[in-house]
Parts: structure tokens; C-alpha cells; sequence
């Protein structure tokens, strides 16, 4: 009521192309009651592992104050919600809502939620200090993704050992390559080989991009030390 109906082509390919909502049932589901909610064990669990990535991972606090500084302070009721999700998804972010999501039948450690936040948080971070197209500019999606993938520790070594791929050359590239490739095949109806084009003409540039940490945090010392620069940027610019 009160919207622009759709021409009949126009809400086919709506339809047609869900930008990845299919993963997330729970978006257009009418909220549980609060009792509902605290009685249900993975929400539970899912809100206890979300404090305390907040409270206690470097990467999703320089994150934080990052977006902060940036003019979109980020709320833990507002802006995250606990969900069930199809498949093996561990999370998103939602443009339309500003909000991300967290795949609470999926996440079961702690280190994944701290991962998932990360990756999701970096996106939010784009979507705050750029004009990013995320429905319809793939390319931007590919960058994002990437960045999502390089900085977020998707690819540190211990990770990839543990999915049996090590001894690769270069394997931190060719792991943020073919995850952010994956992730855009998840969210959006192309080929592979568009996919691949989108990721490969914006790689370099996207893969540099180290902001807001500076560097590629490939572990907490790693991620702490950048909270610890980020922290101090202003001191160093007052004092030049």
C-alpha cells in the first residue's frame, strides 16, 4: 500500500534476480516476540558469541571506531541480527537495512563469528564511506568482496590449511581471488566467467586498498597493532 505498482517485466526480473535473499529466509519474516527469541538456544548462543567478538576482537573494534569516525556509528540491536540461514552461509550485509546479518544455525565457534563479523563489517565500512552500487554494479560488489576476503583473515594460512589448500604459490591471492568470486556467485544470478572478469579488472586496485587497517592483518597481534596505529592517526596528523 502506498508504493509504485511494477510493470509486469519489471517485478519478473525482480524475481529473477533476489540478490542473494534466498540465503537469508528470516529477512521478510515478521519478528519473534522477545520470549520467543530468548528461549531459542542458537539465538542465544549467536548474541553471546556477537558481544563477545564486539568486546574483545582488534579487528571488529578498529572496524567500529573506523565507521565511528566516518559518521556511521554502528548499534548492536540496529545493526546486527541473529538469523537462520540456508545452506552453509555464515553471514551478510544487507544494503537495503544497513544491517548484518549473522547465520546463527551455522555459526558454532567463536572464531567464526569473529571472522563473519570481520567480513561483514568491512562491507559495511565501504557501504559507509563509498557510493557503493551493491544491486546493480558487479564490479563494486568484486571489490568489496575482496577486501572482505584479504583483510577480514579468510585467508590466513592456518585457514587454508584447514580447507587442504596449502603449498600453493602466492596462496594468500589466489585464496581472496576464488573466495570473492564464490561469494559473488552466492548473491548474484551471472556466470562464473563474469564473475572471474568483475574480480579480475578490479584485483589489484581492491586488493591494495588496506583501509581502515593499513596493512594485511594476518593475525590478532597483526590486527592489534593496526588498532593501535589507527588509534594514534589523528596525534601523527596534528603533530605534522
Amino acid at each position: 500500500p502506498g508504493g509504485v505498482a511494477m510493470e509486469p517485466a519489471e517485478k519478473a526480473a525482480a524475481e529473477e534476480e533476489d540478490f542473494g535473499y534466498r540465503l537469508f529466509p528470516d529477512r521478510n519474516k515478521k519478528p519473534q516476540s522477545f520470549l520467543a527469541r530468548s528461549l531459542f538456544t542458537f539465538h542465544n548462543r549467536c548474541q553471546r558469541m556477537l558481544r563477545m567478538t564486539l568486546e574483545t576482537n582488534p579487528h571488529a573494534q578498529l572496524l567500529l571506531e573506523a565507521m565511528k569516525r566516518s559518521g556511521c556509528t554502528v548499534s548492536n540491536d540496529r545493526h546486527f541480527a541473529c538469523e537462520d540461514c540456508d545452506g552453509c552461509v555464515g553471514g551478510g550485509f544487507d544494503a537495503a537495512t544497513s544491517q548484518i546479518v549473522l547465520c546463527q544455525n551455522n555459526i558454532r565457534q567463536q572464531s567464526h563469528m569473529n571472522r563473519v563479523v570481520t567480513h561483514e563489517l568491512i562491507h559495511a565500512f565501504d557501504h559507509c564511506r563509498a557510493h557503493v552500487d551493491w544491486f546493480k554494479n558487479v564490479k563494486h560488489l568484486a571489490c568489496s568482496e575482496i577486501r572482505a576476503a584479504n583483510l577480514s583473515g579468510d585467508c590466513t594460512l592456518m585457514n587454508e590449511i584447514s580447507r587442504f589448500k596449502f603449498g600453493l604459490k602466492a596462496h594468500h591471492q589466489t585464496c581472496v581471488r576464488d573466495r570473492a568470486i564464490r561469494s559473488i556467485l552466492a548473491v548474484r544470478k551471472v556466470s562464473r566467467e563474469a564473475a572471474e572478469r568483475a574480480v579480475d579488472e578490479v584485483f589489484d586496485a581492491c586488493f591494495n586498498d588496506l583501509e581502515p587497517f593499513g596493512r594485511i592483518p594476518h593475525s590478532k597481534r597483526d590486527a592489534r597493532r593496526a588498532y593501535r596505529d589507527f588509534q594514534h592517526r589523528d596525534r601523527y596528523s596534528a603533530n605534522l
